[in-house]
C-alpha cells in the first residue's frame, strides 16, 4: 500500500512509519517538525515538509501521491499547555484536521485512521472505560480531539467518508532503534528514565491527593508497537467498514508511584521525587477497555506487563545517549 502519515517524524507516527516500511509499504511523511527533527525520518520514507493548515500543499500532496489511506498523527499533545493556551490546540489540532479532511474529500481520498485520545472521556463515571462512555473532556487537548471525532461522524454520515478513530491511553516503550524523544519531553516514563540516567534531578508528581490507592493519578500504558498494530488492522478494516471507534490500551491501571517503582526495578537506579499540586484538567483514573477491537479486529497486545514496556524504553534511552 501507499500511505500518507501526518506527523510521521514524531514518536508514534515515526514508529508506525518504520513498521509500515518494514512490511513493504510505501510511506510519505507530512510534518512541520515543530516538535521533531528531519533526522528522525528513515531514509526509505518520502517527505513533504509543511503545515497541515496549508490547504494547497496538503491537496497537492494528496493529488500527487494517490494514497491508499491516511494515518493522521500530527497534533499538539500537552494537556497542561492546552489549559493555558486553548486556542493554540483548537487551531492546530481541530482546524488543521478540518483542512486535511477537506483536501482528502477534494482529491477523492476517503480512508483515514485518526489518532484520538482517552482525554475525550474526561473524568470517567466508571472504569475500565468503554467506547460508549460519556464524552466530557476536562482539558482543551481532549476537546480539540473530540471536535475532530464529531466532524468525522458528520463526514461519514453526509459524505460516506471512511474513518477509524483510535482513542489512545498512555503510549510508551520503543521498537529497535526508535523510541520516545519529544521536544520538550513531558511524558512520564521517559522523564523518569532521565532521572535514572542522571540527566534530570527528580521526577515531579503532580497531585498526591487523588482518590486512588496511593493518591497519585492512575493511567493505562500501551506499548507503541501494539498501538501501531492496531492502526494497521483498522486501516485494513476500512475496506469493508466505514466507521470504527476503538479504545487502545492494556486494561491495566498503574499509579504514578507504581510507574516510578517499575523504573527503579528495571534500571536498578534510585528515583528522586518532588511532590507538587495537581495540574488543572488531569483526571484521577483513565483505564481502557479494549475488548471491542479485540473482538472485532482480533487485536491482541503483546506487551502486557509494565516492566516489559519500561525495559524497552530503557534500552532505547541507553542507546540514545550512549
Amino acid at each position: 500500500m501507499n500511505i500518507l502519515v501526518t506527523g510521521g517524524a514524531g514518536y508514534i507516527g515515526g514508529t508506525v512509519t518504520r513498521l509500515l516500511l518494514d512490511a513493504g509499504h510505501k510511506v510519505t511523511v507530512f510534518d512541520n517538525f515543530c516538535h521533531s527533527k528531519p533526522g528522525a525520518l528513515p531514509a526509505a520514507a518520502s517527505l513533504v515538509e509543511g503545515d497541515l493548515a496549508d490547504r494547497s500543499l496538503v491537496e497537492a500532496t494528496l493529488r500527487e501521491g494517490r494514497f491508499d489511506g491516511v494515518m493522521h498523527f500530527a497534533a499538539l499533545i500537552e494537556a497542561g499547555e492546552s489549559m493555558k493556551i486553548p486556542e493554540l490546540y483548537f487551531r492546530n489540532n481541530t482546524m488543521s484536521t478540518l483542512t486535511l479532511l477537506e483536501a482528502m474529500l477534494a482529491t477523492g481520498h476517503d480512508k483515514l485512521v485518526f489518532s484520538s485520545t482517552a482525554a475525550c472521556y474526561g473524568e470517567p463515571l466508571s472504569t475500565p472505560i468503554t467506547e460508549d462512555a460519556r464524552l466530557l473532556p476536562t482539558n482543551a487537548y481532549g476537546e480539540s480531539k473530540l471536535l475532530v471525532e464529531q466532524m468525522l461522524t458528520w463526514m461519514n454520515r453526509s459524505r460516506g467518508f471512511r474513518y477509524a478513530s483510535l482513542r489512545y491511553f498512555n503510549v510508551a516503550g520503543a521498537i529497535e532503534g526508535y523510541g520516545e524523544a519529544h521536544e520538550p519531553e513531558s511524558h512520564l516514563i521517559p522523564l523518569i528514565l532521565d532521572v535514572a540516567m542522571g540527566r534530570r534531578a527528580n521526577i515531579k508528581i503532580f497531585g498526591t491527593d487523588y482518590p486512588t490507592k496511593d493518591g497519585t493519578c492512575v493511567r493505562d500504558y500501551i506499548h507503541v508497537r501494539d498501538l501501531a498494530e492496531a492502526h494497521f488492522l483498522a486501516l485494513a478494516a476500512l475496506t469493508d467498514r466505514s466507521r470504527l471507534i476503538y479504545n487502545i490500551g492494556n486494561g491495566q491501571g498503574f499509579t504514578v508511584r507504581e510507574v516510578i517503582d517499575s523504573v527503579q526495578r528495571v534500571t536498578g537506579k534510585p528515583i528522586a521525587v518532588e511532590e507538587l499540586d495537581r495540574r488543572p484538567g488531569d483526571p484521577a483514573v483513565l483505564v481502557a477497555s479494549s475488548d471491542k477491537i479485540k473482538a472485532e479486529l482480533g487485536w491482541q497486545p503483546k506487551f502486557g506487563e509494565l516492566d516489559a514496556i519500561v525495559a524497552s524504553a530503557w534500552q532505547w534511552h541507553l542507546k540514545r545517549y550512549a
